[in-house]
């Protein structure tokens, strides 16, 4: 049987460790809040809080790692971040991708098409190719230093020991910077030189190297712990179904974005304009997949402290006709560009205004599915999968088809997954959602997609 794993999850808004065995039980886990650093004089560029994530990961393993005696240390991040490298540490600080001073900095002529890299041009710095480009042009000194780029993932297990690696989930993953269909890198790596850059290709599960004997002595862990490569974290919250299911099937991963992976499903019928592109599983195969910031809009909706609700809620914000159009984020999705608003009867509650926000946020996933031509069963997890409200909802949007929510899954305890590769799936249950009571729910839907359609 593997060991137990400490598998740490870097996101954009928080900080996840958790502990699991053998079997994948969880036995342990923490969270933090995470958020960058605004610009400085000296760096004139908000950037990720390394120091603040790193006191995380080794406070982590030293207080829940050690004491289960995990066997392996492996990380997923969000996909648009890295860091260029030297043998002392990063020359640059790594951008925070909602950083707003990129400006006119000649990187939409210099990104390959669509058709090579099935990702779309972002905004900000969502494409990772752009930051390493603003790095290049905004401090060629310290360019010039680095000896490699590590996608985030990579990064984290390099510090702790591994050797340098590159991956495909971060590499696919609207960076700009892998060509999926061939499995290389794009033009734009050739182009700009930056092969170098790039240290050989590992699998996610591959071990990259034993812990650093400093850090095991400072942490109480076996100098012997494996590092292991670590993956992109949508990609990470597929592995289970991966292993476990036979495409198709669609997986619906929610957290600051909601990423719809249609596994099985074609890359042609792609939309850039959408915000769809493929990301690229473990495995190195395309998967078409369509995103919105979803956590981020349901917070600008719902507010700072949103009400616990079910099924019945939803169903008296759907009869009362109360709805939330697009869009409550700049940050990519369907409806870019767009001002979000409430339109209707005002919510009259807490509970009313966090149904209103949950209904939109499974009405823009219903539409991103059939933009997708998602296939199979669709399985939520993440954080809107601890509740049953939006796989309710969900439901309710896309009738006819089996919508369940994985409330155990995550990023974190994806990634776990790769200690274990080559062994057994461990059986990962899943409850089959319900749609809201309501004979209304039909017109409700149809009234917002020509809504959102129209930009009304």
């Amino acid at each position: 049987m593997a060991p137990a794993v400490a598998a740490f999850d870097i996101g954009k808004t928080n900080l996840k460790l958790v502990v699991t065995d053998g079997a994948g039980r969880r036995l342990a886990s923490r969270t933090a809040p995470n958020a960058p650093q605004p610009p400085t004089t000296a760096r004139p560029w908000s950037a990720l809080d390394v120091a603040g994530a790193w006191r995380f990961v080794v406070e982590g393993l030293r207080e829940l790692a050690a004491p289960h005696g995990v066997g392996a240390i492996v990380f997923s991040t969000h996909g648009a971040a890295g860091a260029l490298v030297d043998d002392d540490g990063e020359v640059a600080a790594p951008l925070d991708y909602e950083f707003d001073g990129f400006g006119d900095d000649g990187y939409a002529a210099l990104r390959p098409p669509f058709a090579q890299t099935l990702s779309p041009a972002l905004p900000r710095g969502l494409n990772l190719g752009r930051q390493i480009h603003f790095v290049e042009r905004s401090d060629p000194a310290a360019f010039a230093r680095a000896t490699a780029f590590l996608a985030y993932p990579q990064y984290w297990a390099w510090r702790l020991g591994g050797r340098r690696a590159s991956e495909v989930t971060s590499l696919g993953c609207h960076t700009d910077l892998w060509n999926p269909v061939a499995g290389r890198f794009s033009t734009l790596v050739e182009a700009r030189g930056w092969t170098r850059l790039f240290p050989p290709l590992a699998r996610a599960w591959d071990r990259l190297g034993p812990l650093d004997p400093g850090i095991a002595a400072d942490t109480g862990l076996d100098p012997a712990t494996a590092i292991l490569c670590g993956a992109h974290d949508s990609n990470a919250a597929l592995l289970p179904r991966l292993r476990a299911s036979e495409a198709p099937f669609t997986l619906v991963s929610t957290g600051t974005w909601v990423i719809v992976m249609a596994v099985g499903g074609a890359v042609g019928a792609l939309d850039p304009g959408a915000d769809m592109l493929a990301n690229v599983d473990a495995l190195g195969r395309p998967t078409p997949s369509a995103r919105f910031m979803g956590g981020r809009e349901f917070a600008a909706i719902a507010g700072g402290s949103p009400a616990e609700i079910d099924a019945g809620d939803l169903a008296s914000a759907i009869e009362a006709g109360a709805m939330a159009l697009p869009a409550f984020s700049d940050q990519g999705g369907p409806f870019a560009g767009r001002a979000g608003r409430i339109v209707g009867p005002p919510p009259r509650d807490a509970r009313a205004l966090t149904a209103v926000a949950t209904l939109y946020c499974a009405l823009t996933t219903a539409h991103l599915v059939e933009r997708l031509a998602a296939p199979g069963e669709i399985v939520v997890e993440g954080g809107f999968a601890r509740t049953e409200a939006f796989a309710s909802a969900l439901a309710g949007f896309l009738p006819g088809r089996v919508v369940s929510r994985s409330a155990e899954a995550n990023a974190a305890e994806g990634v776990a997954e790769l200690a274990r590769w080559g062994e057994p799936p461990a059986r990962r249950p899943v409850e089959r959602a319900s749609p809201p009571p309501t004979v209304a729910i039909a017109a409700y839907r149809a009234k917002w997609e020509a809504l959102a359609r129209a930009g009304a």
